[in-house]
């Protein structure tokens, strides 16, 4: 008999997380009570990369997701939630755009995007570092801490559709397919990393390590959420996707080297290979139809696609250097260390 095929991750509905300060506690509080929204606790000195912000914003998007266990879908549009969604919104948004601010256009953002460095090897990035040094304890912290974004991959970006018109629209739209497996449920990226992630002994549930997860983790996946759900940052949306499409196919080589040279399963290696190829192509459909069919009809979008992009980066620096910090400390990377696993 064929074997059944493992279950969907995304088929599993998670748990609220633990508050981790005021703001993520009257979030969670509210969510599980149907009392009258008490009021907020004010977010004016709320660090904008801090774990109470980020993990309130996380569970906050998350109900326009797959949401959680216990809570009723229509807290989606609690316009109390929403309103103070918005708040923590705009402390973010600020923040990104003191500290991200492009330094060009974005065409000379995303040029700089595809620069590899001169040595071969770049100590500050985590794929440079997988792939010569990283152990397996490591690889699968890392695995963890993606999956919060890879086991809804693409969905993010989806939001924008709508809001694109002609050949940008088109082009998303072509590359997207793809991600969602091209017709095929089997391919699904989605479906790709929870293979990923089984055969380095980790849980494929969908928000699983949401929990464990740092903030500099949340944060990047907190900012497509930002970016996609609202019309006014489609440009920005924009230059995140074409900012993870330029950097997806070199880092996707050398994870799936780091994974080979430990021996990791065939999935493990097939969900990078996989992107190694697929992203070569997208990188080349991003930046002339996506971007170039969005500003080409909206050139005044230029500085946001720009800005997307360089926050994009910004982010993700910033969860590297947490990352490599704590590993090049012998330490565990997470907020709680993983329970051991037999990749």
């Amino acid at each position: 008999m064929t074997p059944a095929p493992p279950p969907e991750p995304r088929t599993h509905t998670p748990e609220l997380p633990p508050a981790r300060g005021a703001l993520s506690h009257w979030v969670t509080t509210v969510l599980t009570h149907d009392e009258p929204t008490p009021p907020p606790p004010d977010d004016a000195a709320a660090d904008p990369y801090g774990d109470d912000l980020q993990l309130a914003l996380y569970v906050l998007y998350e109900l326009h997701y797959q949401g959680f266990r216990g809570v009723d879908p229509d807290r989606e549009w609690d316009p109390g939630l929403l309103a103070v969604r918005r708040r923590l919104e705009r402390c973010l948004l600020a923040a990104l755009r003191a500290d991200a601010a492009p330094p060009g256009s974005a065409a000379d953002v995303l040029d700089d995007l595809q620069a590899e460095p001169p040595a071969g090897h770049d100590p500050d990035s985590v794929s440079h570092h997988l792939r010569r040094d990283g152990t397996a304890r490591q690889f699968r912290e890392y695995a963890a801490l993606r999956s919060l974004y890879h086991l809804k991959e693409a969905d993010p970006h989806a939001w924008v559709v709508p809001r694109l018109h002609g050949r940008a629209k088109a082009a998303m739209v072509a590359v997207e397919y793809d991600e969602f497996g091209a017709g095929r449920p089997e391919d699904v990226h989605a479906r790709l990393y929870a293979d990923l992630m089984t055969d380095l002994g980790l849980e494929t549930a969908y928000g699983h390590y949401l929990g464990r997860a740092p903030a500099a983790a949340l944060a990047p996946v907190n900012v497509m959420s930002l970016f996609g759900l609202h019309r006014g940052l489609r440009g920005a949306l924009v230059g995140h996707f074409a900012a993870v499409e330029i950097t997806s196919s070199p880092g996707s080589r050398r994870l799936a080297e780091g994974l080979r040279r430990l021996g990791a399963g065939p999935a493990a290696q097939r969900f990078y290979d996989e992107h190694v190829e697929a992203d070569a192509v997208h990188e080349q459909v991003v930046r002339r139809d996506v971007v170039g069919g969005l500003l080409r009809a909206e050139p005044s979008l230029d500085g946001d696609v720009a800005f997307g992009a360089c926050a994009t980066g910004f982010l993700e620096d910033r969860l590297a250097a947490h990352l490599l910090s704590h590993w090049r400390r012998g330490d565990s990377a997470l907020l709680e260390p993983l329970p051991e696993g037999t990749p």
